[in-house]
């Protein structure tokens, strides 16, 4: 708890000046005011991070964070707990769809093992951060214990101050590998808004009718049978979450901490976002949401934590993937505030002012 403690009050605020120079400039560029839409806010808020109007995203990593659930002995996915091993190979192997969007973004991408049920050689070029083989089913037991939780979390800061101790980082993406870890997100978001959970529960990998209805049995029975408060966010991700639901909330955290943005993914990237933003508000300032998946429960998760997906591409995978493809959208962002010549600067009169 002493690293989540310090990383929280590492927390800074953004630079205002800054802030208030990059919305001037945009304002008194030679076009139509507003009319880059969200990426001019974007482009502010980067601006306001790194305290320069030159923002340049270089250095960019993905970590996708890997776990089992026991929650899986419950049906609640199409594929077997075997696919998350062999899916963190394919990662290291440069196979995956994250590996080919992050390649195009320029980003690094690393696999993280936070709780997958399977040995991995120590050799494996991956962060080996195993909490344990998988969570407990959430559906009888509470998920983990709180000092597996704050493991978890804790898991996430320390690849964060590892990555940073390596070289530069500018940008950090967070992605997610799991069977069965939309059932935990789900009632993540479920535990915070008390919305019910037959609203915003998906179907995951694509899960049928009967296998839906199940799984929303087994969310409403984890949450009568746990009572999460929605008030204490490790016991929330305790009771209900995942390990790797844990170490995406611990990578915003130190992200937050060491003043560099990120770009978290879908619903489970998203749910670990929410913890991290519950258990530090001042870290939402950091954080960018790529895209709206068409998992239901997303929309809430963003509601909840009042950002604005960049984009909704109609995805479902995680990986990562949404954060790679909104990356290249804030490189973009970047050069239209410093690049964009004002009306001044190229001797336009400026309508908008007459």
């Amino acid at each position: 708890m002493e690293l989540l403690k310090r990383s929280i009050a590492a927390i800074q605020p953004l630079n205002e000046n800054v802030y208030e120079q990059a919305n001037e400039r945009l304002a008194n560029q030679a076009r139509p005011a507003g009319s880059l839409g969200m990426l001019e806010a974007v482009s502010a808020r980067l601006a306001a991070i790194f305290g320069t109007l030159d923002v340049r995203l270089t250095h960019k990593v993905i970590i996708t964070c890997a776990g089992d659930h026991g929650v899986t002995e419950e049906g609640v996915s199409l594929f077997p707990q075997e696919v998350t091993p062999q899916m963190v190979f394919n990662f290291v192997n440069g196979g995956a769809s994250i590996n080919v969007l992050g390649k195009h973004a320029g980003a690094r991408v690393i696999a993280a093992d936070l709780g997958v049920n399977f040995d991995f050689d120590p050799s494996l070029p991956i962060f080996h951060k195993k909490v344990a083989k998988g969570t407990a089913n959430l559906a009888r037991v509470p998920a983990m214990t709180r000092e597996q939780a704050e493991q978890s979390v804790a898991a996430g800061i320390e690849i964060v101050n590892e990555l940073i101790a390596e070289g530069p980082l500018e940008m950090l993406g967070t992605g997610d590998m799991g069977i069965g870890n939309t059932t935990p997100s789900s009632a993540v978001i479920a535990a915070f808004s008390g919305i019910a959970v037959d609203k915003l529960t998906g179907r995951g990998t694509g899960i049928g009718d009967a296998a839906l209805a199940n799984k929303i049995r087994v969310i409403e029975q984890a949450l009568a049978l746990h009572r999460p408060d929605p008030k204490d966010p490790m016991d929330v991700l305790a009771k209900v979450g995942g390990f790797e639901i844990g170490g995406l909330a611990g990578l915003v955290i130190g992200a937050a901490a060491a003043g560099i943005p990120v770009v978290c993914d879908g619903l489970i990237a998203t749910a670990g976002a929410l913890i991290a933003c519950e258990l530090a508000p001042a870290a939402k300032a950091y954080l960018f949401a790529s895209h709206r998946s068409v998992e239901v429960g997303h929309r809430f998760m963003h509601e909840r934590l009042d950002v604005a997906p960049l984009l909704d591409l109609q995805f479902r995978l995680g990986e990562g993937t949404g954060a790679a493809i909104a990356m290249e959208l804030l490189d973009a962002a970047t050069r239209i505030l410093c690049d964009i010549k004002t009306f001044e600067e190229v001797a336009i009169a400026d309508a908008q002012k007459k």
